[in-house]
């Protein structure tokens, strides 16, 4: 895979408003692990989309050298389809199937080509993704958000591509589904480019690619290598900021002390031609060279001034400009103890199979608990939720909800018109708050002035997060309890620590499902419960 490589060379892209996403970018990537990171909204998944060839750029070109494999932050994928239609072995199988019993058809020799093999290649690759149990025929529908994204990674190593894009390949995987990506990539001998927020998964990288407004700067070394030298830089770039603003007060107070004594001479000047009784045209001439040389001090000193000052302007670009998400969860107060919702006996059948074990599921939740769900993917994590909320009407067992409302934000980020704005989508949510109000909130969450006028089709997966975010937390009445599904899922590193810490500021009462333990560690959670083989359990104890 030598010749594994992707060059972008004066790239530039816009979107069809004419907001620019990149001017003149231009990078190379030889074989490795690269990290890209930058801020949600910063354009990585677009860059990614461009070299993958889904979008074209305004100007400049891509290349890309070897066979490329491209798994998006959200998968186009159908439940109708089957596992082996989603890994592009359907056709194959079927002609060897078709050979195996006797059909010699020229049609299915062509379509098998040099992949006799492929049964075998498919189950190996599910296997070290974690899927083992996963029939080739069974149906999309049935599998999870975690199991979905193991399936599109483990299609696109089929393919035995030289060069691999990842969009937030760990995105909804479990703990073990992780590890299994993990040591799947670390074979990996191509050129590797992915977006991630995972810390775990950034440093595994060889090196990381931070993309900027005009250009994409590599480091070496792993995520932690690469925040250490970040952190290094900015020490040196605030040192360099106080320097030139001392310096420039420095040059200001002499230009104002230049002043005053050219000031001073001129006045005394005068004072002293007059009391000597000098003939006017020498006491003249003697006033301009006095006026001339304050002029050329002002003038000197005044050039000090504008260079201290565009010195200034120089260390004040290599200071990094951090856009923080503000996030404040709706004022809520639930008393200890009271019931906000109470299931008995929980079931509910997915596929013509029960989802949780003989009997169901019972749970209670008061407030102002904050509780973890945990369980590996496809456990019916997410199925539970939807039965807290409503969206999901159990086939057997009884369920009691409190009057409060219950906010509940979906990993498939589902809730808003796509092709309606945020700021009208907001209003849908919130339709009494005033449309001052309204702004001044979604400003908070990073979407200021043409921002909040974007359709979401069109966001990040990250903004679109953030979007979503403020539409659940934000409606009202204010919730009693939240309902969070991967909610650190596409959220930079900054953003996810404002959530945590707005999360240890909610007084209601939130139950998060996360695979992210940093996260869980971080947000104060008191009750854990773990779904797995169909039974809800207390651990008492972080089992994610």
């Amino acid at each position: 895979m030598s010749d594994a490589s992707i060059v972008c060379s004066n790239l530039s892209f816009a979107w069809p408003d004419d907001t620019p996403v990149f001017q003149d970018l231009s990078f190379s990537l030889s074989p490795g692990r690269t990290g890209l990171v930058a801020p949600n909204g910063s354009g990585k998944s677009t860059l990614l989309k461009l070299i993958a060839g889904e979008l074209k750029p305004g100007t400049g070109s891509v290349s890309v050298g070897g066979t490329l494999g491209y798994l998006p932050q959200s998968l186009p994928l159908t439940g109708d389809l089957t596992v082996a239609e989603v890994l592009g072995v359907a056709a194959v199988i079927r002609a060897l199937d078709a050979v195996e019993s006797g059909d010699v058809a020229e049609e299915h020799f062509a379509t098998i080509g040099d992949d006799w093999d492929i049964e075998e290649r498919t189950r190996a690759q599910l296997d070290r993704l974690g899927l083992s149990d996963l029939a080739l025929n069974r149906g999309l529908s049935t599998l999870s958000g975690g199991q979905v994204v193991s399936l599109g990674l483990a299609a696109q190593l089929l393919k035995r591509p030289d060069v691999l894009l990842l969009d937030e390949p760990t995105n909804n995987l479990d703990v073990e589904a992780r590890h299994k990506l993990y040591d799947v990539l670390s074979d990996f001998s191509g050129t590797l480019l992915l977006v991630s927020h995972d810390r775990a998964l950034l440093d595994r990288m060889d090196r990381i690619a931070e993309l900027g407004t005009g250009e994409l700067r590599l480091y070496g070394g792993n995520f932690t290598e690469y925040e250490e030298a970040v952190h290094a830089e900015q020490e040196v770039a605030e040192k360099n900021v106080r320097n030139a603003e001392q310096e420039l007060k420095r040059e200001k107070r002499e230009m104002q002390q230049a002043r005053e004594r050219a000031e001073r001479r001129m006045s005394n000047a005068s004072k002293n031609l007059k009391n000597a009784g000098l003939p006017k045209i020498f006491a003249g001439n003697m006033k301009r060279g006095a006026q001339e040389a304050a002029g050329r001090s002002g003038t000197m000193h005044g050039s000090r001034v504008s260079e201290a000052k565009a010195r200034l302007d120089e260390a004040g670009r290599a200071l990094r400009d951090e856009q923080r998400l503000t996030l404040e969860l709706p004022d809520t107060q639930v008393p200890a103890g009271r019931n906000l919702f109470l299931g008995e006996g929980m079931q509910v059948s997915m596929g013509g199979s029960p989802v949780f074990a003989d009997g169901g599921i019972d749970l209670t939740i008061r407030g102002p608990e904050r509780i973890a769900l945990t369980g590996p993917n496809g456990a019916g994590k997410t199925t539970l939720m939807r039965l807290i909320t409503g969206e999901l009407t159990p086939d057997g067992g009884e369920i009691k909800r409190n009057d409060g409302r219950i906010a509940y934000l979906s990993q498939r980020l589902d809730l808003l018109d796509l092709d309606r704005t945020v700021a009208e989508n907001f209003a849908e949510f919130a339709p009494e708050r005033p449309e001052a109000e309204r702004m001044n909130l979604l400003a908070r969450f990073l979407f200021r002035g043409p921002r909040a006028h974007l359709p979401v089709g069109v966001l990040s997966g990250g903004e679109r997060l953030r979007a979503t975010l403020a539409c659940v937390l934000c409606a009202e009445p204010a919730p009693h309890l939240l309902l969070l599904d991967e909610p650190t899922n596409n959220l930079d590193l900054v953003s996810a620590g404002q959530l945590e810490s707005a999360l240890n500021s909610y007084r209601g009462a939130f139950m998060v499902i996360s695979h992210d333990e940093r996260f869980l560690a971080e947000i104060g959670v008191n009750r854990w419960l773990r779904l797995a083989d169909g039974t809800l359990k207390e651990t008492g104890a972080p089992e994610v």
